[in-house]
């Protein structure tokens, strides 16, 4: 299960009423192997591939792969805006740990 909260959500819908580019895509969050900890997350819009689990979330259809499933089960993304910085921010309750950057994890 994956959660988006209601301003990731918000920011998700609005890169879909303003990019016409993204009609008939869906929100990807992946997990690949890199970055300081281990892992990283990735999202961005992607169309489906037969393998994918599909993950509905409020009005949002998020897309996983069935590798990144297994490091991804519970995890809440969120969007963050601040003075310094602006952005989607994933929380992993299956990581051990994560590095500053909030984008790599180690499990």
């Amino acid at each position: 299960m994956i959660e988006l909260t209601e301003k990731a959500s918000a920011r998700v819908q609005e890169y879909y009423r303003t990019d016409s580019r993204l009609e008939g895509k869906f929100l990807r969050l992946l997990v690949e192997a890199g970055g300081c900890s281990g892992f990283t997350y990735s999202l961005t819009f992607d169309e489906r591939k037969d393998e994918d689990e599909v993950h509905r979330v409020g009005e949002i259809d998020v897309l996983v792969d069935p590798q990144s499933s297994m490091y991804i089960n519970g995890a809440r993304i969120d969007w963050i805006e601040s003075l310094s910085e602006s952005g989607f921010s994933i929380s992993n309750p299956q990581a051990k740990s994560s590095c500053g950057c909030g984008i790599s994890f180690e499990l």
